[in-house]
């Protein structure tokens, strides 16, 4: 499971928190704008946006968890198992493949705007990667600095919704997960009044009692409400440095802690395997692994003219 979430300030930051059992090798990757991009069943796309991103440890395709372009728009694909429903190949429509959708999006895109206008016609297919790597059933959040939307493949068909918090976790289906949001109207980051009734008198005797309700677990539900609480309450400078800060404490306000959350017995456990943040603005991917210090790549000291994916391990 997954949390994403952005945050404006004078720049717009975007990221994700990735938990799950088992690493694929993720790394930074670098599409540059003349890597050719192959798709499986419509038209390939040999020039277009540079794009930074962690994808998985495979050399022969960008396979983006959550990336961002040069124009600012970002994309982060998300864990939706049970809900996810990828759909046969449809001859009037434009069919991408689960996997592609990140690197098809970003590499045309600038605005959200954009990315509506691709979706329109799109169909997005169950084509798998290869035998060893079937479909993951994924929902997608796609940003810039204006506004946010949610990309879902389910039974009915392709759903678009517009995320006007901001913030994406996994089930159940994002419709659900903002009309959840209603159940919390009463919380605060002030101090609450008296309403219980009555004539007793209640006392407040700790600071954060606004908040009291406010989910602590780690379930996919309780994320979404509480990185929406943290995220709409969130203060700081306008700084780089203080800007990327305050973003990994809103992410590490849901991060799931190694030992948890098990998977499998004896051993196996969901854990917050990275945690990223980027500057869409300036095109900088920060991130931080489980056991790793925060580092970051800038998408522009690179070569973006060059044909070939510029990768970085994850320093961890």
């Amino acid at each position: 499971m997954c949390t994403a979430a952005n945050y404006l300030t004078k720049c717009h930051y975007f990221g994700r928190n990735f938990d799950y059992e088992i690493s694929y090798n993720e790394r930074v990757t670098i599409t540059p704008r003349n890597y050719p991009l192959i798709f499986r069943d419509t038209e390939d796309i040999e020039n277009h946006y540079g794009i930074i991103g962690i994808a998985a440890g495979i050399d022969e395709y960008p396979l983006y968890y959550d990336a961002c372009n040069e124009k600012g728009l970002a994309m982060g694909g998300l864990n939706f198992p049970d809900y996810c429903d990828y759909k046969p190949l449809n001859e009037s429509k434009v069919n991408i493949a689960s996997f592609e959708i990140i690197p098809y999006i970003l590499s045309q895109s600038k605005t959200i705007n954009d990315a509506k206008r691709l979706l329109v016609d799109l169909n997005i297919s169950n084509e798998k990667f290869s035998t060893q790597l079937p479909p993951s059933p994924l929902h997608w959040i796609i940003s810039d600095r204006n506004a946010s939307i949610v990309v879902e493949v389910v039974k009915e068909g392709l759903n678009v919704y517009d995320n006007p918090v901001g913030v994406l976790t996994n089930n159940p289906p994002f419709d659900k997960q903002l009309f959840n949001l209603n159940n919390y109207m009463a919380l605060s980051n002030n101090a609450p009044e008296n309403t219980f009734g009555g004539n007793l008198d209640l006392a407040i005797y700790s600071r954060g009692m606004g908040s009291i309700g406010l989910p602590g677990d780690v379930s996919s539900q309780s994320r979404f409400v509480k990185a929406s609480f943290v995220k709409e309450n969130s203060v700081s400078g306008d700084s780089e440095k203080e800007s990327v800060s305050q973003f990994f404490h809103i992410l590490a306000s849901v991060e799931q802690q190694k030992g948890c959350t098990l998977v499998e017995e004896p051993d196996k456990f969901e854990y917050t395997i990275y945690s990223d943040c980027y500057n869409t603005d300036k095109g900088i991917l920060y991130y931080k692994t489980y056991d790793g210090p925060q580092t970051s790549v800038n998408m522009y000291d690179e070569n973006l003219e060059t044909d070939q994916l510029i990768n970085f391990e994850l320093i961890d």
